[in-house]
């Protein structure tokens, strides 16, 4: 069930992206799809939001999003580089002036010393080029890292289309 909070935070971006005639995508990983899911739950957003590339395996990360196998052999799936290449692929491949990818470990597995189960990137690929990256460490059990990372990138998109 998507939460309340969050929906009013979806809202308030599909009327802020109407309001500054920007369209938005997203690449998600550990999220499969839950900014998507809270994004077109708002009646309406078909008018901004142009879709999203669910990447959860590293191959779909290389084929659909162009990230580059150096990148996921090197610095790994959770990793900055690759959020930084999700991004740039999802505008480049849907097309949108803002494109949010998330990447990260939502556990309980898959952890290791240097990635920690909540540890999570987030990139932005904006209107002019660049890419804003944020990493963070939530906490909790996988629906509270899903959760927390999803209001973190739709916070992200609020604070790039205001």
């Amino acid at each position: 069930m998507l939460s309340k909070e969050l929906l009013v935070k979806a809202a308030r971006l599909v009327q802020d992206a109407k309001d500054a005639g920007v369209t938005l995508a997203t690449a998600e990983s550990c999220t499969g799809g839950l900014v998507s899911a809270l994004i077109t739950a708002i009646s309406g957003s078909s008018a901004v939001y142009l879709g999203s590339i669910v990447s959860y395996a590293n191959e779909v990360k290389q084929r659909l999003l162009g990230v580059p196998a150096e990148v996921l052999a090197h610095d790994g799936a959770v990793s900055e580089a690759c959020a930084k290449a999700m991004a740039k692929g999802a505008k480049k491949a849907i097309g949108a002036d803002y494109a949010l990818a998330i990447t990260g470990l939502a556990g309980p597995g898959g952890a290791t010393p240097d990635k920690p189960v909540g540890l999570v990137y987030l990139a932005l690929a904006t209107p002019t080029g660049g890419v804003i990256v944020q990493k963070c460490h939530f906490a909790g059990d996988r629906d509270a890292v899903r959760s927390q990372t999803a209001a973190k990138g739709l916070d992200m998109l609020l604070e790039a289309v205001a």
